[in-house]
């Protein structure tokens, strides 16, 4: 079975991989500081909870976008699964798409070829609520074509509680109205529907830009928040970052 992890600025997932199937997800705040013991700690009694035994671990897959953290993330792998995990971004990886431009992370990397193996020769934008709001263009052959990054709503509402005195920190989600009535609905109308007004206003320039049609998914804790709300996507896709990681170790393996 294969250990894929995730390290994002916010959490670390872990997904335990069987052949095609994702038997097991957890998510972890992430910590520069979180040793490989208590990373070990925490993941082994989780995983024990679900039927699955470390022996049956063989391989692991590390994309990080917090280099402070990977370090511990591949000594648990090391430790206490018993073996060397490919981390993406190292010399030796392949990743089998041509990745135009530099500075893509590896979250971005892995959403591309997670959406180029889940819709084949399909262009693509792919909307990411993470910490940041990031938007990946894939072309026709499996690409990364570059993107955009935007503040993350989270990160928003944080800026606009600490910059002021009176407004308090709210829960990202769908308010009622527009119009508020109150300070609190007045904040939910501003950041929620301001949001989608940043995706549609964003996507039809990228569309614009890239001059073919293309199909918008979207994923990350809060895409589920914006179901509904807009019809410029498509589709929920939770799983597409670690179908990219599942994929890039199939392309690696020995």
């Amino acid at each position: 079975m294969l250990l894929a992890i995730n390290a994002n600025n916010t959490n670390v997932k872990f997904g335990v991989i069987d052949g095609d199937r994702i038997i097991g997800e957890w998510r972890q705040h992430t910590s520069a500081m979180r040793t490989a013991d208590e990373h070990a700690v925490w993941l082994v009694q989780l995983m024990a909870m679900e039927g699955i035994e470390t022996k049956a671990i063989t391989d692991a897959i590390i994309a990080s976008v917090v280099p402070q953290a990977t370090f511990n993330l591949r000594r648990l792998c090391t430790r206490y699964f018993g073996c060397t995990p490919l981390v993406l971004g190292e010399p030796n990886i392949s990743y089998g798409i041509q990745i135009k431009g530099q500075g893509a992370g590896a979250d971005r990397i892995c959403n591309t070829i997670g959406a180029a193996v889940l819709f084949p020769k399909t262009p693509m934008i792919i909307v990411d609520f993470g910490t940041a709001t990031t938007f990946d263009v894939v072309d026709e052959e499996g690409s990364y074509c570059g993107g955009v990054i935007a503040p993350g709503i989270n990160l928003s509402i944080e800026a606009l509680v600490n910059a002021t005195a009176l407004l308090p920190r709210i829960v990202v989600e769908r308010p009622a109205h527009v119009i508020g009535t109150n300070t609190v609905e007045c904040m939910h109308a501003g950041v929620f529907w301001g949001y989608v007004g940043l995706i549609e206003g964003i996507v039809a320039r990228i569309k614009g830009e890239f001059g073919r049609p293309m199909r918008v998914i979207s994923t990350g804790g809060l895409a589920p928040v914006f179901d509904g709300s807009t019809t410029v996507i498509e589709q929920i896709v939770p799983d597409i970052t670690a179908r990219g990681l599942i994929e890039i170790y199939r392309r690696n393996r020995k």
